[in-house]
């Protein structure tokens, strides 16, 4: 029963994905796709080899969820693939994959041999392009990834960022929200790209501009579990508080660009502020400011204490 409810769903996607022709032949296609010298019809499905089939190599994604492509393996075992992968002809006996990666790798793990394809035609940019997008809209890419899909649109595919949104189905401030984060610390694209904080908090973080800072507001997050809303009110306080000293008042002297810099990559290796104090003679002072005694011990222990 199972094996004629199989055998009617691939007809009734044959009938609506071919004309009549490729209907009544589709059994023999299959059957010989691995030699048949044209099969790259844009709205037919072929069954090739998985063997023949080569990762995309922009492929985006760089993790995928282990116990997700299970639960697709054993679907795929009972069910088969429903929805076919797009793969582009590189030879005979050759293809690349398009989109579909997940489920590659599912049917993979289901023993599959052959699986349903679409075949396409398209250069190394339209498979940058179709692969960040399939990506993009259809699976959940944590916000670092889509960020650096974004920006590979972008530098290798010569978009604009208007045009990117059009790609995409997202407006331009979206699109500009998520290349910011980039603009973070690397600590803090770590805590994003894990779930240590949320979209919400990182949008708060990029607009206080020192990197100390955003590390040292990064933490408390982390510390005391802050909202969203608790850290843009102390966002807020802090470029209220920076914006407000009295003209007056005593301010330590610039840093030079290298001490700045110095004082940023400190910053990010502690995950924390750090504060650079030098006078005139080059002499000087590093302060590093902990959370907790939990906090300390981290450093410490990032020190060889």
């Amino acid at each position: 029963m199972s094996a004629e409810k199989k055998r009617g769903l691939g007809k009734g996607l044959s009938a609506l994905l071919d004309d009549s022709t490729h209907v009544n032949s589709h059994a023999s296609q299959n059957r010989s796709i691995s030699t048949a010298p044209e099969i790259n019809d844009a709205g037919s499905i072929n069954e090739i080899k998985i063997s023949e089939i080569e990762v995309n190599p922009f492929q985006p994604r760089t993790e995928f969820d282990a116990e997700a492509l299970n639960e697709l393996a054993d679907s795929i075992k009972l069910q088969g693939l429903i929805q076919p992968i797009t793969v582009r002809r590189m030879s005979a006996h050759k293809y690349q994959l398009i989109s579909g990666e997940r489920r590659l790798r599912a049917s993979k793990m289901a023993g599959l041999t052959q699986i349903p394809a679409y075949i396409r035609t398209a250069n190394d940019q339209q498979m940058l392009e179709m692969a960040l997008i399939e990506n993009i809209q259809r699976e959940n890419l944590n916000a670092i990834e889509t960020a650096l899909s974004f920006q590979r649109m972008i530098d290798e595919c010569n978009l604009k960022q208007e045009e990117l949104g059009e790609r995409v189905s997202k407006n331009r401030s979206t699109v500009t929200n998520y290349l910011r984060l980039l603009k973070l610390p690397p600590a803090i694209q770590a805590s994003i790209r894990d779930g240590g904080i949320s979209m919400g908090h990182a949008r708060a973080l990029i607009t206080v501009e020192s990197p100390s800072d955003q590390l040292y507001l990064h933490q408390l997050i982390l510390k005391q579990q802050l909202s969203v809303r608790k850290v843009e009110e102390m966002v807020r306080n802090m470029q209220k508080h920076n914006g407000n000293k009295p003209a007056t008042a005593k301010t330590d002297a610039p840093l030079s660009y290298q001490v700045q810099k110095i004082q940023d990559d400190l910053a990010s290796k502690f995950s924390t502020k750090v504060k650079l104090k030098v006078n005139s003679q080059g002499a000087g002072s590093i302060e590093i400011p902990f959370l907790s005694e939990d906090d300390l011990g981290r450093i410490l222990e990032m020190l060889d204490w």
